[in-house]
């Protein structure tokens, strides 16, 4: 398989920062989602890639490895080892895990051979090549899950491949963006009877267009009227879980904010427990004024003198 450059196809810099990875790559994911592109296979593939990269260099240990071993960051400390024993151990019939010295008299890439250990591969030179006889925890596994605001509002279960096979997961209301799951065993497959890695989920909480997450509360913007700001009145407020009616206050200014308590967001794993909504009012100045309304605004003016 050919390296691909992780750096490269997030458009950054090998030094960027954490935040700066994650900026990318959600530029990127909204850009290729295959939401914004139906039937898309070129989106499609972009995605993926876009997916595999922020998995690895989202991740502060694989990202390491990465930087360290290039294309094989996967088995890194193995190949690091193997390499050592092949140059410092060549001249001689020593094995390596089924290998002779021999074996490299033809001037054979190094990383052909590490492959052909760990990576799945024939071998090379026409011979059938032995395994390594070490046992090898499989590769973690690193994914990214997109989940919309409001869905992680709520406890649900979601279905998914990994490795050919369908894993299920509950996912907690409250789950926080960028918060991190373990589920044992769901990771590459071990080497030479090693146990399975195990997959480590990464949740990317989606932007919602009314509300705005921080923390455990929920904010959120009400348009109203100049009269309903002047006079007072009652308004609808749309929170997670239905509407509600609140009172606004005579003479309430612009860039007002109030707090419904108990009406934000679910406290991660503990039931019954939320935070608040905070409301900004955002008062909206009437507009095309006919010529009888501008009159009598003209006469409150005066009488305000």
């Amino acid at each position: 398989m050919a390296f691909i450059d992780y750096y490269k196809v997030l458009g950054i810099d090998s030094k960027a920062s954490a935040d700066e990875i994650k900026k990318a790559y959600r530029k990127l994911a909204r850009k290729y989602h295959p939401d914004i592109n139906p039937g898309d296979k070129e989106a499609e593939r972009k995605f993926k890639e876009i997916n595999e990269a922020n998995e690895v260099l989202s991740h502060k240990e694989n990202r390491a490895k990465y930087d360290k071993y290039g294309e094989h960051w996967k088995h890194g400390e193995e190949y690091q080892k193997a390499q050592q024993q092949y140059r410092g151990q060549g001249g001689g019939q020593q094995s390596y895990g089924g290998f002779s010295a021999e074996d490299f008299a033809d001037g054979a890439d190094f990383s052909d051979f590490f492959q052909s250990m760990f990576g799945g591969g024939g071998g090379f030179g026409g011979r059938t090549r032995g395994s390594a006889s070490g046992k090898f925890k499989g590769q973690d596994v690193e994914a990214t899950l997109n989940v919309p605001l409001r869905e992680a509002a709520k406890t649900h279960q979601q279905t998914f491949d990994i490795n050919g096979k369908k894993v299920r997961i509950t996912i907690p209301a409250g789950i926080a963006d960028g918060q991190k799951i373990k589920v044992k065993g769901h990771g590459s497959p071990g080497y030479n009877g090693g146990p399975n890695g195990d997959l480590f989920i990464t949740f990317n909480i989606l932007d919602d267009h009314h509300f705005k997450r921080q923390g455990n509360n929920l904010s959120a913007l009400l348009h109203i009227d100049l009269y309903t700001a002047i006079l007072g009145g009652e308004v609808h407020v749309r929170t997670l879980d239905g509407n509600v009616n609140l009172k606004v206050k005579p003479g309430i200014q612009n860039g007002t904010t109030v707090r419904l308590k108990g009406k934000g967001f679910p406290v991660y794993k503990k039931d019954g427990e939320f935070g608040d909504l905070l409301v900004t009012y955002h008062v909206d100045l009437p507009k095309n004024l006919s010529d009888e309304e501008k009159e009598l605004f003209l006469k409150l003016k005066n009488l305000a003198k």
